[in-house]
């Protein structure tokens, strides 16, 4: 199988519906995941922080994969996070990803132990690259700091594509590294800059205004408008960034996942949306109406969904 091409355009970071027993529910998370593509999404990003990733087992990630292709989402559009503290999981999941198909994969630093050297994350990358052993390998480094609370270095960067390159060189091809970081907020001024593909949050709300955004700004545009954009597009632009910076600020207000989860299930008309496997709990009553109150004010909807 050859490797799948890169993804270009609006990746949206997933989130996980649960059941009320706390089981993954397949079947609303194909149902979204549809709604995200229909609605102008180039990409999904599943399994990343706004998933839940973490408190999900490898074993129920790969049923929920399986569930996305069975149920018609081309596997070229998937980018899931598989990188775990223990390196034998980062393995299987990447291996099971690129099995499937799946475009790239999107990999955390193991992040249990703190202030632990390049050295040591040189080797944990090293490894699941080495041990993965496809050419289809794109792997996508996930720096998040905030949350991780392990950076991946610049000279951790240069020093794997140095690593992989020589081992091109030497033994063949075994994959491909890439650096990849995204901000919602930020999605107008890195069009200008003509960067080609965005992760951020929150994807799910605005992807059509963020598709606009790409297509206005990125591959789609000509190379002498990329360089010198019209005066009617940078207003355009500026007004679709102004609704994606807008809906940022209110969602997060409020704790992230439990604010994207409460957004859904109000706008979708679908309360179980509102489970989150603990330790994370759901909005209570008062943060909830904050919520979708300012939503509604700022002229906030979700068509098609539900």
């Amino acid at each position: 199988m050859a490797r799948a091409k890169r993804i270009e355009g609006v990746l949206a970071p997933v989130i996980t519906p649960f059941r009320k027993d706390y089981a993954p529910d397949a079947e609303r998370f194909v149902r979204h995941c549809r709604w995200l593509l229909k609605n102008g999404c180039s990409g999904l990003a599943v399994f990343g922080t706004n998933s839940e990733a973490n408190s999900m087992s490898v074993a129920e990630k790969r049923r929920l994969l399986e569930a996305l292709i069975a149920g018609g989402i081309s596997p070229a559009a998937l980018m899931p996070g598989t990188g775990h503290c223990a390196l034998t999981d980062s393995v299987e999941l990447t291996r099971a990803a690129l099995e499937m198909g799946c475009a790239g994969v999107l990999m955390l630093p193991p992040f249990y132990y703190k202030n632990v050297s390049d050295e040591g994350l040189y080797r944990n990358f090293a490894e699941v690259i080495e041990r993965v052993g496809d050419e289809r390998l794109q792997l996508y480094l996930y720096h998040i700091p905030p949350v991780s609370q392990v950076p991946i270095s610049l000279g951790l960067i240069e020093r794997l594509l140095a690593s992989t390159r020589h081992r091109r060189r030497r033994e063949g091809f075994l994959g491909r590294l890439v650096e990849h970081q995204g901000d919602a907020r930020q999605l107008r001024e890195r069009r200008l800059r003509r960067v080609r593909r965005q992760r951020g949050v929150p994807a799910r709300q605005h992807a059509p205004r963020r598709q606009g955004l790409h297509h206005r700004h990125g591959k789609h545009q000509p190379r002498a408008d990329r360089q010198s954009l019209p005066q009617l597009a940078l207003a355009d632009a500026d007004r679709l960034q102004a609704a994606i910076t807008a809906t940022r600020k209110i969602v997060q207000k409020q704790p992230m996942i439990a604010a994207l989860k409460a957004t859904v299930a109000h706008f979708g008309n679908d309360p179980q949306w509102k489970t989150l496997r603990p330790p994370l709990v759901e909005l209570n009553s008062i943060q909830e109406q904050d919520l979708i109150s300012e939503l509604k004010a700022s002229g906030f909807s979700m068509p098609g969904l539900g």
